[in-house]
């Protein structure tokens, strides 16, 4: 599989794998040996770049460090802190946060165990702490890297003003945020500034949560713990009016005999050369579907005649 670069030098495959569905958000944590197969099959595809977080629970990150302890040269791993709980408020999580220096060190502590490992490839901030400036983030992290104990980190979600305070202290390698054809946020300034700053750019959700592969209707009933069962995206009538782009996306993979899913990560992939999506699966054939999306090539007519297409679709973007 090609390489991208991030911001700190480190290559990363074009398409990396995202952790959490293995055990949060989406029903029942999945079993240990099969998740194990799944990671390590990801590498014999080409994918070297993987995605977790304590938050997904500390089996998420203990998983990455079974699968990945005896060939840790081979992978590059990226994690978070900065989330050390949630609570519920109305049936939602709330995320309780922490990025004072002294929390921040335990955490990286903790990871470092999980992971079975010395260093962390990549430690983003997962969401801003409002009590912490983004400065005393930032020196926090210029000492850890000079401890050896992450080789670079980033930002999740954070407003354009915390970044540019945060990288100029400290430069970011990567920023991890939404982006799908469903949620075009990014494109309103931030890949400038990716650009401008040579920080990649880690696109989650990039399948806009599986409803963009098309494997959902309207009727589709959700497990306990699937948090798509509250998601304004995936409520009936959105996803009714978001059927125009599904079928953009199936007439194209249907001339390019690909599925959709591919022509989704494909049209990703061509938007910007900085742009890594991490999508994520417990399914052996679903990563070797999305993995298989580094090998379709959209010419630019075919890249102009989506993004045409999707400058004319009242695409409804309701996230929660």
């Amino acid at each position: 599989m090609k390489q991208r670069l991030l911001g700190n030098g480190l290559s990363v495959s074009e398409i990396g794998l995202g952790c959490m569905g293995m055990d949060h958000a989406y029903g029942k944590p999945a079993p240990r040996d099969a998740m194990v197969r799944l990671l390590r099959h990801a590498l014999d595809l080409g994918c070297n770049f993987f995605d977790t977080a304590v938050v997904y629970g500390e089996a998420n990150e203990e998983l990455l460090g079974k699968a990945f302890s005896s060939i840790r040269d081979q992978v590059v791993l990226a994690t978070k802190f900065g989330i050390v709980g949630q609570r519920i408020v109305n049936g939602k999580p709330v995320n309780l946060l922490d990025s004072k220096p002294a929390s921040i060190r335990r955490q990286v502590e903790g990871s470092l165990l999980r992971l079975k490992t010395d260093h962390i490839d990549l430690f983003y901030q997962h969401r801003v702490d409002p009590d912490v400036e983004p400065e005393i983030v930032a020196e926090t992290m210029s000492a850890l890297i000079r401890e050896g104990k992450i080789l670079g980190w980033g930002l999740s979600n954070a407003p354009v003003a915390y970044m540019k305070r945060a990288h100029a202290v400290c430069p970011l390698a990567a920023v991890e945020n939404q982006y799908s054809m469903l949620w075009r946020e990014p494109e309103k300034g931030l890949f400038d500034l990716c650009a401008a700053m040579n920080i990649a750019f880690v696109a989650y959700s990039p399948l806009g949560n599986g409803f963009l592969s098309g494997r959902f209707t309207r009727d589709a009933v959700y497990g306990e713990g699937d948090f798509r069962g509250f998601m304004g995206r995936f409520r009936p009538e959105v996803m009714e009016h978001n059927q125009a782009l599904l079928s953009i996306i199936r007439n194209m993979a249907e001339n390019k005999q690909a599925t959709p899913a591919q022509i989704v990560l494909a049209w990703e992939l061509a938007q910007r050369p900085f742009i890594i999506p991490i999508p994520g699966t417990t399914s052996p054939q679903r990563l070797e579907e999305n993995l298989g999306a580094a090998l379709i090539e959209l010419s630019l007519e075919e890249l102009a005649a989506i993004n045409d297409t999707l400058a004319q679709i009242d695409v409804d973007e309701t996230y929660f």
